[in-house]
């Protein structure tokens, strides 16, 4: 099976930089089902192909799969695995294409965040869909799209058609998107993964499709091919896809099912009394740093001694859920400027189904953080988490004004990535997320705080939030402002 990405770009020999892969060797990749190979069939300053070859061993692939195959036993030795691009050309794509995938380049690395004219050709696809599917896949995704239908014989073209189709895809696209978009979309054409489908599928398909799949008008049929019809697993996708949009290192992190997690303490603290009993010392899983970021809001929240709360850009309600579960806070509010996140949010609260009592102490509303608007007044505390990192530097005045002159909680709580912190999330290139207007240093973070602090008759703490690394400091900080 065969893939080719080819660009004009100029100088076209850069695709071997954003690749990794000299445009003047033959390199092989050995896999447990064959071996990948990666050429360039042509490589110039105008021009340039770089070639993915992936030659399936009939044998391993039935060796590997083992018992967790999906197919009857015969297509085990009989089937179009080393013919036709499938679920294992994206495997083998994953993998020898990682780091270009993750958009780094360390010889280059201005090349990865620059679109350029691609065309990418696949000779034989299983399209389980036909050509129309393959159209409504790459579409919405800014490609134009060739698919033709492979005939079952050229020779008896009454038979019609087979289930493969000649795939041409061309357009200006960075070259990680154009990978990712590959590596997730091969498998849903093929519509048949050929290995075994793990809840960690989910995090693989999160990262490849984070920025482009959940706005993807075909995102649950993607979903579902991709997981296997593991409609568990695709609910699980599409809640993570929903959440994405605070940080990219919620991404690299594991996903934190709480209602799970309180669940399991006493089961866990069991396992760990009995570990410990033994000698053994239990693993301690990282909690992802929404988690910590959540918690440690709450907790200043408390020791403020804040009865009621706004959530200004309360997204999907995550805060404001946490805020429901406390008692003690007897009136919460939620503004985001978006309806769909306070569409989703309403869902992910159950607003239908809550009890009268807690939804008496509920507020949600649509608003804009840089406009005054007399709901936001009355209000013990404000919390702006991982919010002005969103706002133009220019509206930011505007929202110092809106948040601190206007409202004027006796307490805001701001928190904010902290830039220097980035070198040490492995695969993350410029800013965390691509929405952020900008990132702060501690000191950045606290002249702006200070300034703010001093015009509107504040005074301001700070605190980390997440592992406080002794070089660089904290992921996130927070600024704890007091009239």
């Amino acid at each position: 099976m065969l893939l080719t990405i080819t660009t004009t770009a100029t100088p076209a020999t850069d695709l071997g930089f954003l690749l990794h892969k000299h445009p003047d060797r033959v390199q092989e990749f050995d896999r447990s089902f064959g071996t990948a190979t990666v050429f360039y069939p042509e490589s110039g300053e105008g021009r340039c192909t770089a070639a993915l070859l992936l030659e399936v061993d009939p044998i391993a692939l039935v060796r590997s799969r083992g018992k967790n195959s999906p197919d009857f036993s015969l297509s085990q030795y009989v089937n179009d695995r080393p013919y036709a691009a499938s679920s294992l050309l994206a495997v083998a794509l994953g993998d020898v294409f990682r780091t270009a995938r993750a958009g780094r380049c360390k010889a280059r690395p201005d090349l990865p965040g620059r679109p350029m004219p691609l065309e990418i050709r696949l000779p034989a696809l299983p399209c389980r869909g036909g050509p129309e599917l393959a159209v409504r896949l790459f579409e919405p995704l800014g490609w134009t799209v060739e698919a033709k239908a492979v005939p079952l014989d050229e020779g008896f073209p009454e038979w019609g058609d087979s289930r493969y189709v000649r795939l041409t895809l061309s357009g200006t696209v960075r070259l990680a998107d154009a990978l990712n978009h590959l590596y997730v979309l091969l498998p849903v054409l093929d519509d048949g993964k050929h290995y075994w489908i793990a809840p960690d599928e989910v995090d693989k398909l999160v990262r490849a499709g984070e920025g482009w799949l959940y706005g993807h008008p075909e995102r649950g049929l993607i979903m579902r091919r991709y997981l296997g019809r593991r409609w568990a697993l695709a609910r699980t996708a599409l809640a993570r896809l929903a959440e994405l949009g605070d940080e990219t290192e919620e991404q690299l992190e594991p996903a934190v099912d709480e209602d799970a997690a309180a669940g399991e303490t006493a089961a866990d603290e069991a396992a760990a009394v009995e570990a410990a009993a033994q000698g053994d010392v239990p693993e301690v899983k990282p909690r992802a740093l929404n988690v910590r970021r959540r918690e440690a809001v709450l907790e200043t929240l408390e020791d403020l001694g804040a009865t009621s709360v706004l959530d200004l850009g309360c997204g999907q309600g995550e805060l404001v859920g946490a805020l429901l579960a406390r008692p003690r806070f007897a009136r919460v509010a939620g503004m985001d400027v978006s309806a769909m996140a306070l569409t989703i949010a309403a869902r992910k609260l159950k607003l239908d189904r809550m009890p009268d009592g807690k939804r008496a102490r509920l507020t949600l509303f649509q608003g804009a953080l840089t406009y005054t608007d007399k709901r936001l007044t009355g209000y013990d505390a404000a919390v702006l988490m991982e919010v002005v990192e969103h706002v133009d530097p220019p509206r930011l005045a505007a929202l110092e004004r809106v948040v601190f002159g206007h409202a004027r909680p006796q307490h805001v709580l701001v928190t904010t990535p902290n830039i220097e912190y980035n070198p040490r999330y492995e695969f993350l290139t410029g800013l965390r997320h691509r929405d952020h207007r900008f990132e702060w240093t501690r000191a950045e973070f606290a002249v702006w705080a200070e300034r703010v602090a001093e015009q509107y008759g504040y005074q301001v703490t700070y605190k980390p939030v997440g592992d406080d690394d002794p070089e660089v400091g904290p992921p996130t900080q927070m600024g704890v402002f007091t009239r």
